[in-house]
């Protein structure tokens, strides 16, 4: 049996220039083709979509519920309803509308209440639909505010600078919030283009050792440093080689959130135009007076030159 290439998930094969594997924002640069309605989970998808879209599903349902329940109101009758009737057809709609509202939410005001068996039947049929709704509407808003995320952030440039006799690669990482994420552990993989035997290209993925693979606490920010050494795939690299290369470095982190107690992650990358060379990070904090130590998030990807 052949040995087999090793592949992260991404794939060996080459087709063509990849803008980067990892996108800036954490997430993947995959797109799904060919997807079904029924590969589409409601749970996942309300939970993952963003806070605007979320909100704006959430209205959109309450309103159209409304407009049905109302339009039923509407059709039967709204004599059936009492208190609602008005001088236009268009204000007993609305009329109709916010009586609809009401037994939705089961707030009931009071002020207009069915008094016809087809309507009774309507307004138990509606409260169902509002109980059961506003619970998996409150589930899912749970689950969004319970869900644990990690907000690290990377430095903006990886720099390549003198490192002990040498020189190594090195980027920094910082939480943004005030919780506590403890036990953190780094892999760094770099990912090239090479050329095979028989003239084909494909993607080549080598782990890159650390200095240090992880830390008990993050309370500070942390430089991530792969010694440029003999054993290393970038030894003897230049930035026109890694050009060459299309070579991005890839980072996944994982430590664990004290608050959630859960594991969280986070995922970066840094292309060959995210390298600085000859450059090393300036100090992002310092200590006061009274030796409290001040973290400036905002600095995390200052840099000076090395020289």
């Amino acid at each position: 049996m052949q040995n087999v290439a090793f592949d992260p998930g991404l794939t060996n094969h080459f087709s063509g220039a990849l803008r980067r594997a990892i996108n800036r924002d954490g997430t993947f640069n995959v797109r799904r083709r060919g997807i079904s309605w029924r590969d589409v989970h409601p749970y996942l998808y309300l939970i993952n979509v963003s806070w605007p879209a979320f909100l704006g599903i959430v209205v959109l349902w309450y309103l159209v519920m409304n407009l049905i329940f109302a339009t039923v109101y509407f059709w039967i009758g709204v004599d059936q309803l009492q208190g609602a009737g008005a001088p236009t057809e268009w204000a007993r709609y609305l009329n109709a509308f916010f009586f609809s509202a009401q037994t939705l939410t089961t707030v009931g005001y009071g002020g207009m209440w069915p008094k016809g068996i087809a309507a009774d039947a309507v307004a138990a049929v509606e409260s169902m639909f509002g109980v059961l709704g506003f619970a998996l509407g409150t589930g899912l808003l749970f689950g969004r505010v319970s869900k644990p995320s990690a907000r690290i952030a990377f430095s903006s440039h990886a720099v390549i600078a003198p490192y002990q006799d040498g020189t190594a690669v090195q980027f920094r990482v910082v939480n943004r919030r005030s919780n506590l994420i403890m036990e953190l552990e780094v892999q760094l993989m770099l990912m090239t283009v090479v050329r095979c035997q028989d003239g084909t290209l494909k993607r080549d993925y080598e782990v890159l050792p650390l200095e240090r693979a992880g830390i008990f606490f993050f309370p500070l920010t942390w430089t991530v440093v792969h010694p440029i050494d003999s054993r290393s795939p970038l030894y003897g690299k230049s930035p026109e080689d890694l050009e060459l290369l299309q070579a991005e470095l890839m980072v996944m982190l994982k430590g664990y959130d004290d608050t959630f107690s859960q594991t969280v992650h986070a995922r970066y990358s840094y292309r060959y135009d995210e390298i600085r060379w000859g450059h090393r990070f300036t100090p992002a904090f310092e200590i006061d007076e009274s030796g409290a130590i001040d973290v400036h998030v905002d600095r995390i990807s200052d840099t000076a030159s090395a020289g």
